[in-house]
C-alpha cells in the first residue's frame, strides 16, 4: 500500500474520468492552434487549480506534471540560476535538490532538527552572498518551523520556497503550508496523501511570479494558453503541463482530502496512546499537532544500537538507511553526476567567480546523521521502503489492527530500552 489516496479511489474518480472521456477532449487548454475554443472542453485542470487555491487561501495555483517541476518552476521564476545557492535540508527527496540543479544553481546542504525538517539556526549559519533562497521541506507531512524560516529569509532578503510535496493539506498555525513561502510546491504521486498517479501543484500570492511560472510550465505562453497571440510570451518554457485526465482524478481526491487527513490523524493519536510512555523513547517534534498530515510516526531512540535492534526485530530499517531521502544515500547527487557528464553547475564560471566551492561527503551533517541513525519511521498511512516505513499500519486499518501493531512496537521498544 503506497499512499492514502490510492486506497480511496472509487466511483467518484471513475465518474470524473468517464465524463471527460465521453466528450473526448483531453488537452489542458480550451484553445486550439487556430485560436478557436473547443466546445467539448471541460476545464478539469482549471477547476482543480481553482479548488486548490481556494482551500489553500492562495491567490494563484498552477498544476504541473510533478512536484519536482513545481519546485523547478519556482526556482526559475524567482530568477535563481548560475552562481546562486539554495539552502536545502539533508533529509528530503532527490527532487528537492534536482529542482535547484536544473536551474544551474547549487544546493547547499543544512542540518535538520528533531522535527526532521530544516534547522533554522543551521540554515541561517549557511547563508552567504551567493544564497538566493532557502527551501524547507515539510517532511513526512510535518510542517517545518515555517515562521522562523520565513523570518530568516526576510532578514537576509532572500526567497523561501516551500517543498510541500509530502504535506498536501497540512496546516501550520492556522495557515496552509505553501503560503509561508514565496511559492509552495505539492506532489500528487502515488505515495502522497491524495494522488493522480503523478502531478504537482504550485501556489503563490505573487501575480508576477505566477505568470512566469505559467510560462515556464507551458512553452512560454502567457496565462490562458492562447497560442494564437504573438509578442506576449514572457519566457521560453519547458512544457511541464498537467493533463485533463489527471485533473479529473485529482478533483475527486481533493474532495476526500479532509476526511483522509482526519482518519490519519485519529489513527496516529490512537497508535501513540496504545504504545504509551516508554522511558528513553521520544518522537519526532510535531510543530502543529492538529495541522500535520499524520502519515508517519517518527520514533527516536537514545542511540543507534538500540534503534537498529528494534528495527531488525520489526523487519524495518532505521531512517538513515532509506535510499532516496537521506543526502548521503543519493550517490548520483553526492558524486555530482549531471546528465551532460561534467560538474556543471558546481564548476560554472559564475559560481567559481563568486567564490563557490561545493563538494558533498558522507558525515558532513553530523546532527542529521545522528538523528536519522537512531530513528524509525512507522507507517500510519504511507508504506514506502524508500522512507523506511515497512512496519506499521495503513489508512484503512481498523482499531484492532492499530492496537495490535502498536502493542507489538511497544513490546519490542521496551525490550531493547530496558
Amino acid at each position: 500500500m503506497p499512499g492514502p489516496g490510492m486506497e480511496f479511489i472509487g466511483d467518484e474518480e471513475i465518474e470524473e474520468v468517464t465524463a471527460l472521456l465521453r466528450e473526448g477532449y483531453l488537452f489542458r487548454h480550451s484553445v486550439t492552434l487556430a485560436g478557436r475554443r473547443d466546445a467539448r472542453f471541460q476545464g478539469k485542470v482549471y477547476e482543480a487549480e481553482k479548488m486548490f487555491a481556494e482551500r489553500s487561501r492562495a491567490s494563484h495555483a498552477l498544476a504541473l506534471n510533478s512536484g519536482t517541476s513545481a519546485l523547478f518552476a519556482s526556482v526559475a521564476a524567482l530568477g535563481i540560476g548560475p552562481g546562486d545557492e539554495v539552502i536545502v535540508p539533508g533529509y528530503g527527496f532527490i527532487g528537492t535538490y534536482s529542482s535547484v540543479l536544473w536551474a544551474f544553481a547549487v544546493p547547499v546542504l543544512a542540518e535538520i532538527d528533531q522535527t526532521f525538517n530544516l534547522d533554522p539556526t543551521d540554515a541561517e549559519a549557511r547563508i552567504t552572498p551567493r544564497t538566493k533562497a532557502i527551501m524547507p521541506v515539510n517532511m513526512l507531512g510535518n510542517p517545518a518551523r515555517l515562521d522562523e524560516l520565513r523570518a530568516i529569509a526576510d532578514k537576509h532578503d532572500i526567497y523561501m520556497i516551500e517543498d510541500c510535496c509530502q504535506a498536501c493539506g497540512a496546516v501550520y498555525r492556522g495557515k496552509a503550508v505553501g503560503t509561508y513561502g514565496h511559492t509552495g510546491a505539492f506532489s500528487f504521486n502515488t505515495y502522497k496523501p491524495i494522488t493522480s498517479a503523478e502531478g504537482g501543484m504550485l501556489i503563490t500570492n505573487d501575480e508576477a511570479v505566477y505568470e512566469r511560472c505559467y510560462a515556464i510550465h507551458d512553452q512560454g505562453y502567457a496565462p490562458g494558453g492562447d497560442r494564437s497571440k504573438i509578442g506576449e510570451n514572457p519566457v521560453i518554457g519547458y512544457d511541464m503541463k498537467y493533463t485533463e485526465l489527471q485533473a479529473a482524478v485529482l478533483l475527486a481526491q481533493l474532495r476526500k482530502l479532509d476526511s483522509i487527513l482526519d482518519r490519519l490523524r485519529a489513527n496516529k493519536r490512537r497508535y501513540k496512546e496504545v504504545v504509551g510512555e516508554i522511558p528513553g523513547l521520544e518522537y519526532r517534534d510535531i510543530t502543529d499537532e492538529d495541522g500535520e498530515c499524520g502519515t508517519v510516526l517518527g520514533a527516536v531512540f537514545p542511540d543507534e544500537k538500540t534503534a537498529r535492534a528494534v528495527a531488525a526485530e520489526l523487519g524495518t530499517d532505521v531512517v538513515d538507511d532509506s535510499a532516496w531521502h537521506v543526502y548521503g544515500n543519493m550517490d548520483h547527487f553526492m558524486n555530482q553526476r549531471m546528465v551532460w557528464g561534467d560538474r556543471t553547475p558546481w564548476n560554472h564560471p559564475l559560481y567559481l567567480e563568486r567564490g563557490g566551492n561545493m563538494e558533498y561527503h558522507q558525515g558532513m551533517l553530523s546532527q542529521t546523521d545522528d538523528l536519522l541513525r537512531r530513528s524509525i519511521n512507522i507507517s500510519i498511512g504511507v508504506a514506502d521502503p524508500g522512507l523506511g516505513t515497512q512496519f506499521g499500519v495503513t489508512v484503512l486499518s481498523d482499531d484492532a489492527e492499530i492496537d495490535a501493531n502498536a502493542a507489538r512496537f511497544g513490546e519490542v521498544a521496551r525490550k531493547h530500552l530496558g
